[in-house]
């Protein structure tokens, strides 16, 4: 049995904050275990856009991939803390995220075991593609890490 947690319309009931993961401003589709979608707004008053770049500011790359991360522990089921990120495969960087832009990340889980769970993600801006990520893989946060004891 699946339970989902969809809001759709602003019709419908507003998500509790508590369940919208970091970072996200909306949280669009949620079935634990199978798959997730949320929004995120890029204002222009991130600090990092100070830096990166003044002229023609661009969200750095690496943060929208801890977005898809979040989103897909949160996918994963469970408590998102509960994950890590443990490698990532096949990203692909189509155009660039601009502040005032409005991000709508896909996560879909692909395979899963009780230490893992491998999802694809997709963002979008405006129904384009931005960024793709054909592997994420995460662990159990109480899996030790490779070279530890």
């Amino acid at each position: 049995m699946s339970t989902a947690t969809r809001v759709s319309t602003p019709t419908e009931a507003a998500t509790p904050a508590a369940e919208v993961p970091h970072g996200f401003d909306r949280l669009v589709e949620l079935v634990p275990g199978e798959r997730a979608v949320a929004v995120r707004n890029i204002p222009a008053t991130l600090p990092v856009f100070d830096h990166h770049f003044p002229r023609h500011p661009i969200l750095p790359g690496v943060l929208l991939l801890e977005s898809m991360a979040d989103l897909a522990k949160a996918a994963a089921g469970g408590d998102p803390a509960g994950w890590r990120l443990a490698s990532v495969r096949g990203v692909r960087w189509k155009h660039f995220v601009a502040p005032g832009d409005q991000v709508e990340v896909t996560v879909e889980v692909t395979g899963r075991t009780q230490q893992t769970t491998d999802v694809r993600t997709t963002a979008r801006v405006e129904g384009r593609v931005v960024a793709a990520a054909r592997l994420l893989t995460l662990v159990s946060a109480e899996k030790p890490r490779e070279g530890t004891a």
